[in-house]
């Protein structure tokens, strides 16, 4: 289980890091349709990179941590069945 901990880790820091520069890099960037100035394209496309990456990180994690706790719950109820018998 020691990987699935690291990949877990891995993407949540790579969230957290895309976050904070998308923060820092393109604070006020809004999707093309809802501006209501007109923003640099070197911005638009930097939030969309950003966001795209921060996306990816997030479903990773979401889905190394159902692995472990279905990993966690299938061995606690497997041994308790085994026990039982």
């Amino acid at each position: 289980m020691r990987p699935a901990w690291k990949i877990l880790c891995l993407s949540v820091v790579v969230l957290a890091a895309t976050l904070g520069l998308a923060h820092l890099l393109v604070p006020d960037v809004v999707p093309v349709g809802y501006a209501e100035d007109p923003q640099p394209s070197w911005s638009i496309l930097t939030a969309f990179a950003l966001r795209a990456i921060a996306l990816t990180a997030a479903w990773v994690a979401i889905i190394t941590f159902s692995v472990l706790v279905g990993t966690k719950l299938y061995r606690t109820f497997f041994r308790a069945a085994q026990r039982a018998e």
